[in-house]
């Protein structure tokens, strides 16, 4: 139900992006959103009780993910703006599909025949929404590919390197160089707001963390295998909120495109929760799109992840089998 609850408030997250974004450039609404985001990411800061600095462990690991999260944000933004939401959720949904495939040359993992089954299906569910020579494909539809992609790389990177590297810096990163960046860029685009729109603007930085955090309890209190699929329970809000506040509706094409795409993605999630897989890339890394936009708590949820136990250092490093 907490996961639920979060996933709600990522789905109104993304309303607010769209009702901006009829007005304002991506670059806009990224820069101002992760410049109120600081205040909350200070919150986290200030109950950290480690004393080391935020000189991150592997620098061109952590500079990779940076680039792929702040690349996510801004083409997600964009193709909230000007795509559907149900048409953007079924193309994003297809993260965990490219996170199963790059985990192979990052993680060394192994994908047997039914994960690789389940990607087949879900690309061909891509390519249903797409309908390539009979819709015509937008800068927008790309954009949307770029943010599910983007998103499986910071998300396979950071499960790479969990184990030695710092929640804070992962978090961090992509937000400082977002500033710098889209404030780089801001003079080109900028017009000015309003008291109201800067208002939704805090409330993406507020609706993001508040989200991470119920997502946080949420994978303390059940096991990752229910709450991970209740990522794809978007698509519901999808529609609701596209019909209620943009007078969207969606075709045939569309919902089932997206139904292949979420079935392969619960089959991933199926297959590395009954030990399918050794890393469980989108099991323990599958949270959310993460943008760089707002503190991100998925950071913990993966630290906490690989973890190993007290008094169970001998038995990790057994070999595999015994």
């Amino acid at each position: 139900m907490l996961a639920l609850l979060a996933f709600g408030l990522y789905a109104t997250h993304d309303v607010v992006v769209k009702t901006l974004g009829s007005d304002y450039n991506p670059v806009q609404i990224v820069f101002f959103s992760v410049l109120f985001g600081f205040p909350l990411a200070t919150l986290i800061l200030m109950r950290e009780r480690s004393a080391s600095t935020l000189r991150p462990v592997h620098p061109w690991w952590v500079a990779a993910r940076t680039v792929a999260v702040v690349c996510t944000g801004l083409c997600g933004f964009y193709a909230f703006s000007v795509l559907p939401l149900a048409q953007t959720y079924a193309l994003i949904f297809a993260s965990p599909l490219i996170i199963t495939i790059l985990s192979i040359p990052i993680l060394g993992e192994a994908v047997g025949r039914h994960r690789w089954a389940a990607v087949v299906v879900g690309l061909l569910g891509v390519m249903v929404v797409l309908r390539p020579g009979t819709a015509d494909l937008s800068l927008g539809h790309l954009a949307a590919l770029g943010a599910a992609s983007g998103s499986a790389v910071a998300s396979v990177i950071a499960r790479r390197i969990a184990r030695e590297e710092r929640g804070v810096v992962l978090m961090l990163y992509p937000m400082m160089v977002n500033v710098l960046l889209m404030g780089a860029l801001l003079p080109l685009v900028y017009r000015p707001m309003p008291l109201a729109h800067l208002g939704l603007v805090v409330l993406i930085a507020v609706f993001g963390f508040a989200a991470g955090l119920l997502m946080l309890v949420a994978f303390r209190l059940a096991d990752a295998a229910l709450v991970a699929p209740m990522h794809y329970s978007q698509i519901v809000w999808a529609a609701l909120y596209g019909w209620a506040f943009f007078g969207e509706t969606n075709d045939t094409a569309t919902w089932a495109g997206a139904g292949l795409v979420i079935a392969s993605g619960l089959y991933v999630v199926l297959r590395e929760s009954i030990g399918g897989s050794e890393n469980a890339p989108v099991l323990t890394g599958r949270q959310r799109v993460e943008t760089g936009t707002s503190p991100r708590i998925a950071a913990a949820i993966r630290a906490r992840a690989t973890r190993i136990p007290p008094g169970y250092e001998v038995l990790a490093k057994r070999p595999k089998g015994q």
